[in-house]
């Protein structure tokens, strides 16, 4: 019992930091590489690490899947990762990766109303949750609306959490491959690939120059690959296996204030008022709702 306890907290505390600082990577990789072509190879090269390391621990069978499951996974890897992912990388051009990480902690909030809109019935306590992120929602906005940071970016964070919300719900509604590794490297390679697309047709191939990108970004964007999405995501899906969901929720209010101390620490992002106050009103708002709904 010890060591199964000390290995969940291995687990969480990986998915805390890891994830948390996925938004300062981000932040550090758009520096000097295009958005969308470099979030686009992240997601390639780890979508094809992830089906390496299925194929050579649980044989090649492991990575075969129906018409149906594959284009579930598409789907899926294309709201969460082109969607999700690829708009906040896009926004953090503009946006602090502190703040973008206060604007995606609201997904949670973007689920219930997914939910209630298909026929649920949240509790009274999981709905003022939801009135209670808004509000913090409303004051995280307002640098956008009074011109410190670009109100676009803001609204690209935004999109970016209901897409990613989207895709979270989708996959519980969809038939995807049953080995969760395998459905998830569909789902990267799917992402990464719409990544590519989306960064071509918009150009940003044109001017490339590698050797411009600085040795920080390189390893920004290897961090990304190897640990925000191969280390932090197995972690998750281990623990969705082995603790319970209540405890593994809890990631939900924490990435976000790792993301800020990290902002705050290495980037010397300020810490205004409204981030600071938005973000505190965002958390909590997140805490009640995961703490409610897991007594349901």
């Amino acid at each position: 019992m010890p060591t199964s306890t000390a290995r969940v907290w291995t687990a969480l505390g990986l998915v805390y930091v890891v994830w948390g600082s996925t938004y300062l990577g981000i932040r550090i990789v758009v520096d000097t590489m295009p958005p969308f072509l470099s979030a686009g190879a992240r997601f390639l090269t780890a979508g094809a690490l992830l089906a390496a390391i299925v194929a050579w621990r649980d044989g090649p069978a492991a990575l075969k899947a129906t018409g149906a499951q594959v284009r579930s996974a598409v789907l899926v890897g294309l709201l969460l990762i082109l969607g999700g992912n690829g708009l906040v990388v896009l926004a953090e051009t503009s946006v602090p990766s502190g703040l973008a990480a206060l604007l995606v902690a609201a997904v949670p909030m973007w689920l219930v109303c997914l939910r209630a809109g298909t026929g649920d019935r949240p509790s009274t306590r999981t709905l003022a949750g939801v009135l209670l992120g808004l509000g913090g929602l409303a004051v995280l906005c307002s640098p956008g609306i009074g011109g410190e940071i670009g109100l676009g970016g803001v609204l690209l964070v935004l999109a970016a959490s209901v897409l990613w919300s989207l895709g979270s719900f989708s996959a519980s509604k969809l038939t995807l491959p049953a080995n969760p590794f395998t459905g998830s490297a569909y789902q990267m390679l799917a992402g990464g690939a719409g990544g590519i697309a989306v960064g071509l047709g918009r150009g940003e191939q044109h001017g490339l120059d590698p050797g411009s990108y600085s040795t920080g970004s390189w390893l920004a964007l290897g961090y990304l690959v190897l640990f925000g999405s191969l280390v932090g995501f197995t972690s998750y899906v281990w623990l969705l296996r082995a603790a319970p969901l209540s405890l593994v929720a809890t990631y939900a209010y924490v990435n976000p204030v790792v993301a800020v101390a990290l902002g705050w620490l290495i980037l010397d992002e300020s810490l205004t008022w409204p981030i600071v106050l938005g973000g505190a009103i965002v958390v909590a708002a997140v805490s009640v709702i995961v703490s409610t709904e897991r007594r349901t």
